[in-house]
């Protein structure tokens, strides 16, 4: 099985415009996000699709790029137009704005594909801010390691909890965040974008849930890395802070 890993870049951004060719530490978020794929051992080849030349200018110099139709609604639907022109045969979807993302996760996803139709990654929920961060996606699995559901808001619901602190409550039950990078065989990638919106698609505004709701299997990997996704201005000033503080 060849395996390709995809960054759908896209310049426009409705809270952070042109994030991803923002530097950090001497380059640009993409640059940082093309390097990790790089890294992966899994990856067979890794490709940048956009609509955006500027993109395009950057990312030719570390890997493939290939021009997308501008009008694609999310990042997997870009991913799809490129995997099928190509004929790829699986693919991982990496988010060009995660700079920290660890080639390991890449790995495990890309080492799940075969086990299910879709695969992901979910890390343990350490810190109370993430825990009601509607931002922090939260995912619950089966024994299998197979999603049951995706939400914004904290779940499960703890009912023997009480008046337990958040604190006590993270103690109590292994609260997963998702982690945005997915793994697909060709089918059933496209058999996705296929699907309409979903009615808990469009509630929660997450698209894994569309394919939930279509009887889609998606399989997580549970590490211990906590990527970190630059969504404004104010993500990136407090990453540089905190790398800042670790250097």
């Amino acid at each position: 099985m060849t395996i390709t890993g995809i960054i759908p870049a896209r310049y426009a951004s409705s809270r952070f415009p042109g994030k991803l060719l923002e530097h950090l530490e001497g380059k640009t978020i993409l640059q940082h996000v093309i390097e990790k794929c790089l890294l992966a051992k899994m990856l067979n080849d890794v490709i940048v699709a956009t609509d955006d030349p500027r993109i395009a200018k950057i990312a030719k110099d570390f890997c493939r790029v290939e021009m997308t139709h501008s009008d694609h609604q999310s990042g997997t639907d870009r991913i799809a137009e490129v995997t099928q022109r190509c004929n790829l045969d699986s693919v991982v979807n990496i988010q060009g704005d995660e700079p920290m993302i660890d080639p390991d996760v890449i790995d495990k996803v890309a080492a799940l594909i075969d086990k299910s139709e879709i695969s992901t990654a979910a890390s343990p929920i350490k810190l109370t801010d993430n825990w009601k961060n509607p931002n922090t996606v939260k995912v619950v699995i089966d024994s299998s390691n197979k999603a049951l559901y995706f939400s914004r808001h904290p779940i499960p619901y703890l009912r023997d909890a009480g008046d337990s602190t958040i604190n006590e409550e993270l103690t109590a039950f292994p609260f997963l965040k998702h982690i945005g990078i997915y793994g697909y065989q060709k089918d059933a990638l496209l058999r996705l974008v296929n699907y309409p919106v979903s009615s808990l698609e469009k509630a929660e505004k997450l698209e894994q849930l569309r394919a939930l709701e279509n009887g889609m299997s998606i399989i997580v990997a549970v590490v211990n890395h906590d990527s970190i996704g630059i969504d404004t201005p104010e993500d990136l000033k407090n990453l540089k802070e905190q790398l800042k503080t670790e250097s």
